[in-house]
């Protein structure tokens, strides 16, 4: 039996699946992005600043309180609009199992409105919680928005893809795909913070932070220091 494809190789399908002439423009885009240095995002050894969010049915979740459970994955995806993002969400949740195992809970988090992030929910099964940063206020916070650039922004609307119209604060601003791990301090452990977004973190990656984690928290003599 053939294994499934990692979550890189799924996005890699994707990106060859996009005709040349888009692809070329997606790149002019994303280095416009990542040259102007706007969303650099969070790093290791940065503090996550806490923020309570709603999740797709109303109810507010707090980082803070996840904490107190242990490590916090926390993702943050363009919408359900992307596929890419379809794609990474997907594939925590076929890791979620492992991730609770290891003491982690998981929050994905967008500047969608709460509809988009409950359909999003609903079509992919999700079993932890899609919050909606209303303001983009934590998405700030984490250093990852930026205006999608006019080239981008010119090819979505060619494409009848009104973004604006998705976020729930009506504007034309999207978070770098990042997805970070955290210990119970809410110090960040892992981090990936890319203007990229046909790149992403593959779950084995938390899973290895997580257990580097429950290693240092046990005290384990062969454990890996992160």
């Amino acid at each position: 039996m053939n294994s499934m494809p990692s979550v890189q190789q799924q996005l890699d399908e994707i990106t060859a699946s996009i005709p040349e002439a888009i692809g070329t423009r997606i790149d002019v885009g994303v280095a416009e992005i990542d040259e102007s240095g706007v969303a650099p995002g969070l790093a290791v050894g940065d503090t996550a600043p806490n923020f309570t969010l709603p999740d797709a049915l109303g109810e507010p979740i707090t980082l803070a309180d996840l904490l107190v459970q242990g490590p916090v994955v926390a993702t943050f995806y363009r919408g359900e609009w992307c596929p890419y993002c379809n794609v990474e969400l997907r594939a925590l949740e076929l890791a979620s199992d492992q991730i609770r195992a290891l003491g982690g809970s998981i929050v994905a988090i967008s500047g969608q409105r709460p509809d988009h992030a409950l359909s999003l929910t609903q079509k992919h099964s999700l079993s932890f919680p899609v919050l909606s940063d209303l303001d983009q206020t934590v998405i700030r916070a984490f250093r990852l928005r930026y205006t999608v650039p006019a080239e981008l922004r010119a090819m979505f609307e060619a494409r009848g893809q009104d973004i604006s119209r998705q976020n729930a604060d009506g504007s034309w601003t999207l978070p770098i795909s990042a997805t970070y791990v955290t210990d119970h301090t809410g110090t960040i452990v892992l981090a990936h913070a890319e203007a990229e977004w046909r790149i992403r973190l593959d779950p084995t990656d938390i899973i290895e932070a997580l257990t580097k984690l429950e290693g240092r928290m046990t005290g384990s003599p062969h454990e890996d220091h992160l």
